[in-house]
């Protein structure tokens, strides 16, 4: 039987009983296999720290502890327990279904999603884990696939044959059928579904038919294999991956293909490697803020203002160009008409004279940002929580001196929940707040 705990970002999940009803509650051998998968987690992107994803800790009179930090999604150990971590989300509900629609409503926004079944509004399958839920979008997207119509292609086959077609190979012909003159060995084109991107997708399918246990998702792809018939399922994964063009014939793969990888490869948003854990999917929160707010923002500025997420090409130093300045979402007109707003996926408080909790290390990068982007406006934007919503007042600034550009930081908190309404209050502000000569944003 599977074992399955659901918990937020930043709670703490311990293995002593005598505290079940108090923290969420894993028994020992689970506990322990979570606990050495963390110790295996293998970081390959520069982001990737498993410190940033679970921490292993101990407090007294309870024991040993796990925490929970800024990635959620879901792991599944190889002894059958799964843990579904959802993100903190203030004003969402406590069992966690409106949690969860926020959340896919915020994975949207990412390009991995951009597919018509990842992008669907009216998801009725909150009763899902998160892991059952992507098969449904997957095996949703292959039915989309299946209608327009698997991509096929000559390929290029050599066979010795009852029936004449093709080209003759010569040599071969002599060497095989001295004795059979009944046959020849030729080389055709064969019009074939038998092709890398239905490779892929017929192994994934096969794969997740082991896996799943939602009986729709094991029904409807029990329905798409015959589909696939003529198609050998892919055993080298890397190799097709590796041989797939995406051309504008085969655009409608782009999508299905990247969720396959994730699949087929046990490889997620974030990487890593382990010997304890059967599969895992797994999101940096920080990514997912940061896209949602980019990709929802764009709704509510003018559209003649220039929007960039993660614009390129600044750095620190210029010679040599060193240290690469990276903000989340710059917005432009003209020259010296610049915003840069940062989004930071952090909980803050209400404590001024603690700095609202606020690092120095998030100030010294704004001002990096005011300084190398020549503007004097900088917003960062945090998660709302009931304390603290929308524009309550917190701003920095620093005067010009010798030559350098003055500049003010102010704090909003953003409204996840309702993003539609807090995004145009904070257009608002904007517009009130510029510096400078700027055009308003709508």
């Amino acid at each position: 039987m599977r074992r399955f705990l659901e918990v937020r970002e930043f709670d703490t999940i311990m293995h002593n009983r005598s505290y079940a009803e108090v923290y969420p509650y894993l028994d020992e051998k689970d506990f322990r296999d979570l606990e050495r998968f963390i110790h295996e987690f293998t970081g390959e992107a520069e982001t990737a720290d498993a410190l940033e994803f679970m921490r292993i800790g101990y407090r007294r009179g309870i024991g040993d502890t796990i925490s929970v930090n800024n990635y959620v999604g879901l792991i599944q150990t190889q002894s059958g327990c799964q843990i579904q971590v959802l993100p903190k989300i203030a004003f969402a509900d406590e069992n966690g279904d409106q949690t969860k629609k926020v959340f896919l409503r915020m994975l949207r926004s990412m390009k991995e999603f951009s597919g018509k079944e990842f992008s669907k509004a009216d998801l009725k399958d909150d009763r899902m884990n998160l892991y059952e839920l992507f098969i449904s979008m997957y095996v949703r997207e292959v039915i989309g696939l299946v209608k327009k119509g698997l991509k096929s292609a000559y390929i290029e086959q050599e066979d010795n044959l009852t029936v004449f077609k093709g080209k003759l190979k010569v040599s071969e012909n002599i060497e095989k059928n001295l004795s059979h003159m009944e046959r020849f060995y030729v080389v055709y084109d064969e019009f074939v579904v038998d092709r890398e991107e239905n490779r892929i997708v017929k192994a994934t399918l096969e794969k997740l038919l082991r896996i799943s246990a939602d009986e729709e998702n094991i029904r409807n792809i029990r329905r798409l294999l015959p589909t696939f018939e003529q198609v050998h399922a892919s055993v080298n994964y890397d190799k097709d991956f590796s041989q797939v063009v995406l051309d504008r014939s085969t655009r409608y793969y782009e999508d299905i293909l990247k969720w396959s990888r994730i699949f087929l490869k046990n490889k997620s948003f974030t990487t890593f490697s382990g010997n304890t854990v059967a599969r895992a999917i797994l999101f940096p929160m920080e990514k997912i803020f940061e896209s949602y707010v980019a990709a929802e923002l764009r709704k509510y500025i003018d559209p003649a203002w220039k929007l960039e997420a993660q614009k390129q090409g600044m750095f620190l130093f210029d010679e040599p160009e060193k240290f690469s300045l990276r903000p989340d979402i710059v917005i432009t007109r003209d020259v010296g008409s610049r915003i840069i707003l940062d989004t930071k996926w952090k909980e803050l408080n209400d404590n001024p004279s603690k700095n609202y909790g606020i690092s120095q290390a998030d100030m010294y990068q704004m001002f990096a940002y005011a300084e190398r982007f020549e503007t004097p406006d900088i917003w960062l934007l945090y998660p709302a929580k009931l304390a603290l919503k929308g524009d309550v007042g917190i701003s920095y600034a620093s005067s010009a001196q010798n030559g350098k550009t003055a500049a003010r930081v102010r704090v909003f908190f953003v409204d996840v929940v309702n993003i539609g309404e807090s995004l145009r209050t904070l257009v608002q502000l904007i517009n009130t707040n510029v510096s400078f000569g700027c055009e308003a944003l709508v």
